[in-house]
């Protein structure tokens, strides 16, 4: 099986519209195969999204958008700000731009690349991910290393995990590499953490 992390999905495409319940709004995003989550939004992005603190003037950066739905919702809670969505499949890169075109949203920017190469120089208030877990530990590690340089001072990392995947260990390699973890919530197996970065 090939992963939603590679940048050309090989499975044949078959959209679809799914419908989602998110910070008490019904959604609704149009998806495909060989995109993260294209049956329909995870509990563990749910999670993510009602748990995020995303203020009206923030920068966000949602980091592997897949078809674009923590993007989305982060765009309309920053309605004076900016929201950069990148992700490395070239199918969910083009299911974020025309769901985001779908809600009307003039404050997205959607691009495609592995990591943060393409966003050398911009900072963000916010950075919000639903990690890779399988993509593996440096993958990961690269990942947060990214994520804190492109954050401003007193920034914000949000990021989820399964527990029996390893989210505590994770929430320590993030400690380790940004500072000041603090677990947000958990449920469904979930748990989401929040990693502020020193001044």
């Amino acid at each position: 099986m090939q992963h939603y992390f590679t940048s050309r999905p090989q499975v044949a495409s078959r959209p679809r519209e799914v419908r989602a319940l998110l910070r008490g709004r019904t959604w609704a995003f149009l998806t495909d195969r060989g995109v993260f989550g294209h049956k329909g939004v995870d509990a563990g992005t749910r999670l993510l999204i009602d748990t995020m603190v995303v203020r009206p003037g923030d920068d966000v950066l949602d980091l592997g958008c897949g078809y674009g739905p923590v993007g989305i919702v982060a765009a309309t809670l920053a309605q004076d700000g900016r929201v950069v969505m990148i992700d490395i499949n070239e199918r969910a890169v083009a299911l974020a731009a025309e769901n985001a075109r779908r809600h009307g949203l003039a404050n997205v920017e959607v691009m495609q690349g592995d990591g943060l190469e393409l966003l050398a120089g911009r900072e963000f208030d916010v950075i919000a991910t639903n990690p890779p877990i399988r993509a593996g530990r440096e993958a990961l590690r690269r990942l947060f290393h990214d994520a804190r340089d492109h954050l401003r001072d007193q920034g914000r990392f949000y990021f989820v995990a399964r527990t029996a995947q390893g989210a505590k260990t994770l929430a320590a390699a993030v400690d380790e590499i940004i500072g000041n973890v603090q677990e947000q919530a958990k449920g469904g197996g979930y748990r989401v953490y929040v990693a502020v970065k020193d001044v």
